[in-house]
Formats: C-alpha cells, structure tokens, sequence
C-alpha cells in the first residue's frame, strides 16, 4: 500500500490516476496538432470565384465581334431580347 497526499492508493487508484494522466497529455498533444495543421493549412476557401455564365447580350457581342453576325442582326436580336418574354397565342 502507498499513501499519496494522505490518501491510501492501491489497486484501481493506480490505474484510475496513470490513465488519467495518459488521457490529458493525449488530450494535449491532439490540441497541439490540430492548432498545428490550421495554422499551416493552405487556404482552401480563398475568394477566388468562378467566372459567371456570360449573358445572352454578351454572346451576341462575341457573335458580333467574331462576324457571324452583320450590325443590323445584331441590333434586331438585341431588340427582341429587351422586348422581354414571347407570349404565346
């Protein structure tokens, strides 16, 4: 039999303090590693957005720019889309 501090430490008390005593310096180390890795950890959410789909009205202009369409084709479909929607009859 051992006392510790005045108390009798025998059997499980041995057990019951050295398992204690692994699980807080596992709990430690685990703090310590994970503070580790996202302090290190490159930026994976960085604002680098992925560029819109363009707009009816920028094809066109590409349309334009390329010469597959003519100013005047260009103008008449830029027409229709601001007109808005086609109802149907």
């Amino acid at each position: 039999m051992m006392f510790w501090y005045g108390h009798d430490v025998s059997g499980w008390g041995w057990f019951a303090m050295s398992a204690g005593m692994i699980l807080f310096w596992a709990l430690i180390v685990t703090i310590a590693v994970l503070l580790f890795r996202a302090v290190n950890r490159p930026h994976e959410h960085s604002h680098v957005h992925a560029p819109a789909a363009p707009s009816a009205e920028d094809i066109l202009r590409e349309r334009l720019a390329r010469g597959e369409i003519d100013e005047d084709e260009y103008r008449r479909r830029l027409t229709t889309l601001h007109a808005g929607p086609l109802t149907k009859r």
